[in-house]
């Protein structure tokens, strides 16, 4: 089978480097691109489906898909754009990955809006929930802990309802 190195019957496979040129012609940067940018849609698509829920809803429906990612890998999985956030210096990847934080953030907000919160809340609250759901996942992954997690969640949930709270005065 072309690809299947000698030896390595039908559950080795192996893919030329020109292949990958092939498809990207762009090269790695290409292909980091893509695969980000797939991440981030398919995230965007979550994110969506978090319309119509209380403000608290939306925080806690965000922070359960990333506590099931940490679980299902057992604590070895990790967001794509901030992995490439932190390991790149290209200007063309950072756009990238911007665009996608932008794009959550966006949507959040929305989100957060529609549940209850008001646009300023919304809108800083959204920047608060990703960045700090990333940093609990960093910080999980480098305890082999769901602990920093479950402690980060805690409290975004009680801003959450705080927020609600304060945005009914």
């Amino acid at each position: 089978m072309p690809g299947t190195p000698a030896g390595a019957g039908s559950s080795g496979y192996c893919t030329p480097r020109g292949s990958i040129y092939f498809h990207f012609p762009g090269g790695k940067d290409q292909l980091v691109t893509e695969a980000v940018q797939l991440a981030g849609e398919r995230s965007l698509a979550l994110i969506k489906s978090f319309r119509g829920k209380s403000a608290r809803g939306v925080a806690s429906a965000y922070l359960d898909a990333w506590r099931e990612v940490l679980t299902r890998s057992d604590l070895s999985a990790g967001c794509a754009a901030l992995a490439v956030t932190v390991a790149t210096d290209s200007p063309e990847l950072l756009e990238t990955t911007s665009a996608v934080f932008r794009t959550w953030r966006t949507e959040l907000a929305a989100a957060l809006k529609q549940g209850g919160l008001k646009r300023t809340d919304a809108t800083g609250f959204a920047a608060v929930l990703v960045a700090a759901a990333e940093g609990a996942v960093a910080l999980s992954r480098a305890e082999r802990s769901l602990e920093p997690f479950d402690a980060v969640r805690r409290q975004l949930l009680a801003q959450a309802t705080a927020l609600t709270k304060a945005g009914r005065r």
